[in-house]
Formats: C-alpha cells, structure tokens, sequence
C-alpha cells in the first residue's frame, strides 16, 4: 500500500504545484481570502473531479462513478482552495 500512498502523494504535489502557478499568475499578493479560494478551488476541482469525465464518456464508466468522483475532487479541490487562501502572501 505504500507505494500507492506514495502516488498519491505525488499526484496530488502535481496539482498543488498547477494550482500553484495558474493562481499565481492570476492573482497577485494581497488578494482578498475568498478571491483566492474561488480561483485555487476551481483549478482544484478540475483537476481532481472533472478530469474523470472522460472514462465515463470514452471507456464506458458508469456516471453513478463518475459522479463520486467529481465529489471527491469538490472536497479536495476546496481543501486545496483552503490551504492557498490561508497561506496566500499577504501585503
């Protein structure tokens, strides 16, 4: 299981480090907490639930499965948002 945990981990160093860069170039330091969730929650959300769609559409995936997924990826994606409003460079 450890070497799952540790994909895992990985994967989600590789979304933070996207959120990271699109919010960054978008927003600037000192932008307001909600601004900055909105923006990070929804590169978020896309990467972690809607980037599911597609085994749903072209490998035949139940949308009842799909629909989990693009939950989950709402909890990670406003953790995420969270965790970069919270720690977003004050002016």
């Amino acid at each position: 299981m450890g070497k799952y945990l540790t994909t895992w981990f990985l994967y989600c160093v590789a979304i933070s480090f996207f959120v990271a860069y699109l919010t960054g170039r978008t927003l600037g330091p000192g932008t307001q907490y909600l601004t900055v969730f909105r923006v990070a929650g929804t590169v978020g959300f896309l990467s972690y639930g809607i980037a599911h769609a597609h085994a749903s559409i072209w490998e035949g995936r139940a949308w009842s499965t799909t629909l989990k997924f693009f939950f989950d990826g709402l909890v990670y994606g406003c953790l995420t948002a969270g965790m970069f409003g919270w720690l977003w460079p004050k002016m």
